[in-house]
């Protein structure tokens, strides 16, 4: 290669770096301790699990996008699958069961359950219909809504005047309860005082729900994966934490997603949220 041949070269190499450095990301995937990696490794070790809970921010579109690619990638693995989702209350089973069995449409399934949540047919309605299309079990996991309010407006003591029959849709009476829990911990200081625990033991109530549901169908030898907010198993408890505590030995793996203005690193506050920490590029248009 002659002098102008390898100036030249010398050019396109600095352009090419210049390029990639410049590159815009829409995400990026990381270890608990900050370290990038890539969906394959996160899929084959979160496989490895009897439960996964996958944290999402509910609007962001990628995590919605790599809950499908996930699903779709571990359903072509040896373990039987089964699906849940804190989207669908338990009293909804029935409906949502409807509609798995292709005796629902969309519309049905929305009239049944009083309404789906209003991102349903872009970010939940693909993967409750590769569960349909694959004979897939899809839980409905979370405590009614109703219920949460009552715990909200009146503590854990407001559910003793349920029914029998209405009981039968939230955890087991009493639940324990854990306020120094970080994520309850930080909902009482953003409460600032008011309400006492209530709006933590509200969400605890759903956390213990959610639990309780992935225990009644998970399989020792299978895999559970469980849709939530990230909120609901960031930094191990939430879900995580009333799994453990009905079986310590249950294998657990969770996700959690962040949004950052800069994806060349992990910002130490979200490090240690999850085993994996899928950072969005703060950009990144929302679904709603």
């Amino acid at each position: 290669m002659n002098k102008k041949g390898i100036v030249f070269a010398a050019i396109l190499c600095f352009c090419a770096s210049l390029s990639a450095f410049s590159q815009v990301l829409p995400y990026v995937i990381f270890t608990k301790d900050g370290k990038k990696t890539t969906f394959e490794k996160m899929a084959k070790t979160l496989y490895n699990n009897q439960v996964i809970l996958f944290g999402e921010y509910h609007n962001n579109a990628i995590a919605h996008w790599l809950q499908f690619e996930l699903v779709a990638n571990l359903h072509q693995k040896k373990k039987p699958l089964k699906l849940g989702a804190e989207m669908f209350e338990r009293d909804e089973q029935t409906a949502l069961n409807m509609y798995l069995e292709g005796l629902y449409t969309p519309a049905q399934l929305d009239s049944a359950t009083g309404g789906v949540w209003k991102n349903f047919t872009t970010d939940y309605k693909p993967l409750v219909d590769f569960a349909k299309n694959n004979k897939i079990e899809f839980w409905a996991t979370n405590i009614p809504r109703r219920f949460a309010s009552m715990v909200y407006k009146g503590g854990f003591e407001a559910l003793d005047t349920l029914t029998k029959e209405q009981k039968a849709w939230i955890a087991q009476l009493p639940i324990k309860f854990d306020p120094t829990l970080k994520g309850y911990a930080e909902i009482n200081k953003m409460a600032g005082g008011h309400g006492g625990d209530n709006l933590a033991k509200a969400q605890a109530i759903k956390d213990a729900t959610m639990a309780e549901t992935i225990i009644r169908h998970y399989s020792p030898i299978g895999l559970y994966i469980h849709f939530n907010g990230s909120y609901h198993s960031n930094n191990y408890d939430g879900i995580y934490w009333y799994l453990k505590q009905a079986i310590p030995g249950m294998t657990i793996g969770t996700i959690a997603t962040v949004t950052q203005k800069n994806l060349k690193k992990l910002s130490p506050e979200n490090i240690g949220l999850a085993d994996f920490i899928i950072c969005v590029n703060e950009n990144m248009t929302n679904t709603y």
